[in-house]
């Protein structure tokens, strides 16, 4: 019954997921992605604080310790701050198709930085993949003209890029902290409101904000940050099986392509379609080591 609970949670993560890159793009025709993270940002702040009221877990934010309220507040800092700041600075350039696959290769730059970071053997296999999926960015990023490198737009790769750096350097710091994911969460976006808010109103503020824009960032806000998370923590509470229920995170991409033709109208390339499955192809190389490894 818990694995069947878990199946639930975990595919409504990933059907929230599979939303964002639509809703990324239709809310970036309204606002800017300085804009847009910061709504998030306090939408998201709002969400989770109003769960630990509910919980019981306030309390606890008084009786973390200095060192790890620091930590928390500075991985705040590195995301949401920064990494949605160059993810939708990302999506405000390039395709939501290729801004989409490119994201994806987070999960390989993780194991990429862990082995300096937390001294984890970095295994052949991680190279191989990392390979593979890199070559998926680049057929991607130059729409398939591979053999005249000339990438479609160099700032939106490189912030795209840039992005996935950013994101699984956040998960290593996370390593590292000792607090409840929720009060972690809810420390992190705290600051990171804080400094979004001040940037925002230091360069003009929300002018001319339209009910588009500022719907687009409460969805954002309340279902890539907020909800969707939890659902995930909850699966992952549930099962027995960590490694099965993340091959549920393969459903993502094509659920996202699908909606990204669907409701933007973008016809999807063929040299999407190529990079995403060599992409697709260095992860589940990837999880096949994670799958092994834990089976031991």
């Amino acid at each position: 019954m818990s694995n069947r609970k878990a199946l639930l949670f975990g595919l409504g993560a990933v059907l929230l997921w599979s939303t964002v890159a639509t809703a990324f793009n239709l809310s970036l025709k309204f606002v800017s992605p300085l804009q847009l993270v910061t709504l998030a940002s306090l939408t998201s702040w709002l969400f989770l604080g109003a769960l630990l009221l509910w919980s019981g877990q306030l309390p606890q934010l008084f009786q973390l310790a200095r060192p790890e309220l620091y930590r928390l507040l500075t991985l705040g800092l590195i995301n949401p701050a920064l990494y949605y700041f160059l993810l939708f600075g990302a999506y405000a350039r390039l395709p939501a198709q290729e801004a989409m696959a490119i994201n994806y290769t987070w999960g390989l730059v993780l194991p990429l930085l862990a082995a300096p970071l937390l001294k984890q053997p970095l295994l052949p296999r991680d190279m191989v993949a990392a390979l593979l999926s890199y070559t998926g960015v680049f057929v991607i990023a130059t729409r398939g003209a591979v053999l005249d490198f000339r990438l479609s737009d160099p700032v939106g790769v490189a912030l795209a890029m840039a992005s996935t750096v950013i994101w699984a350097l956040y998960w290593i710091g996370n390593t590292r902290s000792t607090a409840a994911p929720l009060l972690g969460l809810f420390v992190g976006f705290s600051a990171a409101s804080v400094v979004l808010v001040a940037f925002t109103l230091a360069v003009g503020g929300f002018a001319g904000l339209t009910w588009q824009g500022l719907a687009g960032g409460l969805y954002v806000g309340l279902f890539e940050m907020g909800l969707s998370f939890i659902l995930w923590l909850k699966a992952m509470r549930l099962t027995d099986n960590t490694a099965r229920l993340a091959t549920l995170i393969f459903l993502s991409p094509p659920l996202s392509l699908l909606l990204i033709w669907g409701i933007l109208g973008e016809r999807i390339l063929t040299s999407t379609l190529v990079g995403l499955a060599l992409i697709l192809g260095g992860l589940a190389l990837q999880h096949l080591k994670t799958e092994e490894t834990a089976s031991v």
